[in-house]
């Protein structure tokens, strides 16, 4: 165990001086266009023309990036950084060019006058790199764009870590961010024997954009208690000069990593020895410093540094206000750049020298990486859970039930490299079966009355979808595996996530040294459809059309029918890469369709005509039933029924999705059907009655530019809904079987002007079917035990 050395006059000269080289080269990406040296006088021509980048935030971040080198140098640490002020992208960039790593992954932008050019060239600007900490930067997990998921995303990154320490950089606008409030949590889920450490620093510089921040107004002792009541022992670290600064803050991460060390050291020490030791409180730093730091006082006549103005372009008007120029020129030449680099503009000898060597420099940590640490996982024949299907349509299986238990030994197989998250919802959805080979994780207080609570597991459950979204992103960008189970209306509330994590996908494949990552799979049950005890707050499908607003090569959407398809689903989706799954199935016992061999071709294919359901004797058929969703191809088939009694003659194909995106053409998207092959099953002149899971627009959105759209007319979920019955549910949808016998009869002509009494009938049979549920509570036996009769 390393012991605290206290700085001499030395190391706080040598630690300044790459200070200032990360502060200088992070106002240079800012500003300068050319002259990235000073080595002539600073004139508008060297100035961008569209100023854009923070540096508020920037020195505060090179600070804690330099006083981390230095700790990962003394102690030999693995260590990662994460700037959750992801404005700060300049500090990043700088510091990886300063550690080497920028110019080994970018040749082009090289380690001297030329590349430093490139490198301030190309930031904020067309064709060039982000002003955000992106995935285009060397040693970054956290985009930043979007506040509040750093510290989430950090300890995503500890679990099953054991060696890892990741330092995790909180600003103090984003801690008044929901998602940052409940990640401080994330304490009593870290395992000290098997995870990772966590050393949250938040940074209080006293502002946002205009408005001052809220933790950096409140009284220190008030701040205190707070973080003591989140079960952090807090160090404290504030003032504006540099060498006392120095000095503290080298002392207060010497203090940090120590506890960090000791705690880990006793917590493993009682785990061989059979002891179970208490939770300890791991420290944090707070630390307080001017924001825009180091930077230009004054403006104009107003304060800057240590104020909102600094928060973004302390100097605006460079290339229009001489004095502007001229006040710049000095700001830059502050850090005094010929110190710091040599004639041909590399870090001299003794900064480079301050950079950890080879994977602990954090900029080149292989866990920023994740994809050259994955591994595939051990998966168990998923074949070996399939549920038996004798004819078609006339077995029950809860689905989601058959897939937990192939969880439980996907969890068996791999115990330190996949996990569960969840909002409290892994029982509820029929997972249950995992925790016969895993508990909850959780290290606060545990009780003899809990159920699979313990201090290390594989399934997290905490009531915060932020935290689940976030925990999971960690884990993955930095090499390993999981699924987030969630109940489908809920799932919004990470939309926002969603959204940043495609995009980080997106970019991440045009960056050949970004090696792919395991896929963010979504497992939503609890679905708009069975709802039976809760009600309309809990009926929304519409998280699929927020997937879809994505890159086709990113996302993938499956609605497997039966518990076998959704078995081989699960199965595909944890081996693929780089994408984001969604997949919704039902959890209530619900009909097996297809055998286990059938579901493999099924899903395979990923669209497909039923065969066995179907009257047109393979041809050309007088109408489509295309189905989407388990309750809709139940509503589907049961319609079939209908209407093979009503009408023998009428010929029906029925068509089953399971892969949504097999309905875009191919130019549209890697799964899209061909026109031809799409054609083929749909036919481009016959009516085409769609029942589909979701909100009905999605389905048209997607095949608007096929030959036979016009003849599409799809059912779905239109915001109808209550807490009822499942048929009654799907009636005040108009998605029932009578209702889709209706569609029929008003869209093929052929059936004549015979059809007015069957379809009074099957409209007289609606509400009489809705008023047995109102006077009995539940659906009318012909409906809840109906089964495919053929």
């Amino acid at each position: 165990m390393t012991e605290a050395v206290a700085m001499t006059d030395d190391d706080v000269r040598r630690i300044d001086a790459y200070w200032r080289a990360a502060n200088y080269l992070s106002v240079g990406q800012i500003y300068l266009l050319d002259n990235p040296l000073l080595r002539e006088p600073l004139r508008p021509g060297h100035i961008k023309p569209r100023l854009l980048g923070h540096w508020g935030t920037s020195p505060g971040l090179n600070f804690c990036y330099a006083h981390l080198n230095r700790a990962i140098r003394t102690r030999d640490l693995d260590m990662i950084y994460i700037m959750g002020p992801g404005h700060g992208g300049p500090a990043a960039v700088a510091n990886a060019w300063l550690e080497g790593t920028y110019s080994e992954v970018y040749p082009q932008v090289s380690q001297d006058a030329a590349g430093m050019a490139r490198l301030f060239r190309q930031f904020s600007f067309p064709g060039g790199i982000p002003s955000h900490v992106a995935p285009e930067t060397p040693g970054s997990i956290h985009e930043g764009g979007e506040l509040g998921y750093s510290l989430a995303h950090a300890y995503g990154a500890a679990f099953d870590n054991p060696g890892l320490v990741v330092a995790c950089i909180v600003g103090d606008g984003e801690a008044e961010t929901g998602p940052l409030a409940a990640s401080w949590h994330s304490n009593k889920f870290l395992d000290p024997v098997t995870d990772g450490a966590v050393l949250p620093i938040l940074h209080l510089n006293g502002y946002k954009i205009a408005n001052p921040a809220v933790l950096a107004r409140i009284p220190e002792e008030e701040l205190v208690q707070l973080f003591d009541g989140y079960g952090y022992r807090p160090v404290l670290v504030s003032g504006d000069d540099p060498a006392s600064m120095h000095r503290k803050m080298a002392v207060a991460l010497d203090q940090a990593l120590q506890e960090i060390a000791s705690i880990q050291a006793a917590a493993r020490d009682g785990r061989a020895s059979g002891g179970d030791p208490d939770r300890r409180r791991w420290p944090m730093i707070i630390l307080r410093s001017p924001k825009g730091w180091t930077g230009p006082k004054e403006v104009d006549g107003l304060p800057v540094e240590g104020t909102w103005r600094s928060h973004q372009v302390p100097l605006a008007g460079v290339r229009e206000n001489p004095e502007h120029l001229a006040q710049l020129e000095k700001w830059l030449r502050s850090y005094r750049p010929d110190e710091l680099f040599d004639d041909q503009g590399r870090p001299v000898e003794g900064l480079r020298a301050l950079a950890p060597a080879g994977e602990r420099r954090m900029s080149a940590n292989p866990h920023a990486n994740g994809g050259l640490l994955l591994r595939p996982l051990t998966l168990p024949d998923f074949r070996d859970y399939a549920a038996e299907v004798g004819k078609p349509g006339t077995t029950l299986t809860e689905p989601t039930r058959r897939l937990g238990a192939f969880l439980r030994d996907v969890v068996r197989a791999n115990p330190s490299d996949f996990r569960i998250m969840g909002a409290d919802e892994t029982a509820s959805n029929r997972l249950g079966d995992v925790f016969e080979a895993t508990d909850r994780v959780f290290e606060g207080e545990r009780y003899p009355t809990d159920e699979h609570q313990g201090a290390h597991g594989r399934v997290m459950e905490v009531l915060s979808e932020h935290l689940c979204q976030g925990w999971l992103e960690g884990y993955l960008l930095t090499g390993r595996h999981g699924v987030f189970t969630s109940y489908e209306a809920f799932i919004h509330i990470v939309d926002a996530m969603f959204n940043q994590h495609a995009k980080w996908l997106k970019v991440t494949r045009a960056l050949p040294w970004r090696r792919p990552i395991a896929s963010l799979n979504y497992l939503l049950s609890s679905h708009v459809w069975r709802q039976d005890h809760n009600g309309f707050t809990h009926q929304d499908p519409g998280f699929l059309d927020v997937v879809l607003n994505k890159k086709p090569e990113i996302v993938r959407v499956y609605l497997p029918p039966d518990a076998n398809t959704l078995l081989s689903v699960g199965d595909h989706c944890l081996r693929s890469r780089d994408y984001v799954n969604v997949v919704v199935a039902g959890k209530q016992p619900a009909l097996n369709w297809l055998p286990m061999d059938a579901a493999i071709a099924h899903c395979a294919r990923g669209i497909g005509i039923w065969e066995w359901a179907s009257t047109d004797g393979g041809a050309d058929p007088d109408v489509v039933l295309a189905c989407a969703g388990d309750i809709p191809t139940l509503e589907t088939l049961a319609a079939v029924d209908l209407l093979r009694q009503l009408f023998p003659e009428l010929r029906v194909r029925v068509v089953n999705v399971v892969d949504l995106m097999r309905l875009q053409p191919d130019r549209e998207h890697p799964h899209g059907l061909p026109d031809r092959d799409f054609d083929a099953l749909f036919t481009t002149d016959k009516p085409v009655i769609f029942a589909f899971h979701g909100y009905p627009y999605l389905v048209h959105r997607l095949t608007y530019r096929r030959a036979g759209h016009h003849n599409l007319h799809v059912r779905g979920y239109k915001e109808e809904g209550t807490t009822t019955t499942p048929f009654d549910m799907v009636m005040l949808n108009d998605l029932d079987r009578f209702h889709l016998v209706m569609d029929v009869i008003d869209r093929v002509p052929s059936l004549g002007g015979r059809v007015a009494h069957i379809r009074q009938r099957m409209s007289d049979r609606r509400l009489e079917l809705r008023r047995h549920t109102r006077e009995h509570g539940e659906d009318a036996p012909e409906i809840r035990d109906w089964t495919w009769p053929y």
